[in-house]
């Protein structure tokens, strides 16, 4: 038995570019509950055309609603890609800006081109990492070492708190030890 054509296109990956699309449609009926080709056109800064030829492509995979001169409705699955590629991009753009202090401008192009290639399970590591260093003080070397025992057990503030106080203890009594220096060969402190 062979499968329709309709069938096999839809069985095909998603390109990146599908997948912009579908997350700029989602974006737009978010924003205007009616989504027209000049909307996408517009936020994808491409012409009309190609947006028409774009939506009938979207409309063969079963992703949109989609009829010339109309206006365009994610289906069921068309949400879900759209929604998804969103909530990528958001988590991306807020790892880069306030984790890794990158400027919003660049944070924003470059969670576009990340958010194709992260698998659910990355991403959800990586909101878990997210939430790990909020939960946690930044204490000691091992500190990362802690953050597969959160990702298991969820936050646990005591043990935070308790892992904070050693690091502190055992800083202070580093930062207190004498110290010698060896500055004829190199320069620097030896402990």
């Amino acid at each position: 038995m062979t499968q329709s054509p309709k069938a096999s296109v839809a069985d095909k990956p998603l390109t990146s570019v599908m997948e912009d699309y579908l997350e700029a449609i989602f974006d737009i009926n978010q924003q205007k509950k009616i989504v027209r080709v000049k909307d996408i056109a517009k936020r994808m800064d491409v012409k009309m055309p190609s947006v028409s030829s774009m939506l009938k492509t979207l409309s063969d995979r079963g992703l949109v609603h989609y009829e010339k001169y109309e206006y365009i409705e994610l289906t069921k699955s068309g949400k879900r890609i759209g929604k998804d590629m969103r909530h990528k991009h958001e988590v991306l753009d807020q790892f880069l800006t306030e984790v890794l202090k990158i400027d919003a401008e660049t944070a924003n192009e470059e969670a576009c081109k990340m958010e194709h290639a992260l698998s659910t399970e990355t991403l959800d590591s990586l909101v878990d990492f997210m939430e790990f260093i909020q939960a946690c003080p930044r204490a000691g070397n091992n500190w990362l070492d802690h953050f597969d025992e959160f990702r298991k057990q969820g936050a646990d503030p005591e043990k935070c708190l308790m892992r904070a106080d050693d690091f502190s203890c055992s800083y202070r009594k580093e930062a207190a030890a004498p110290k010698d220096v060896d500055s004829k060969k190199t320069g620097h402190i030896k402990q």
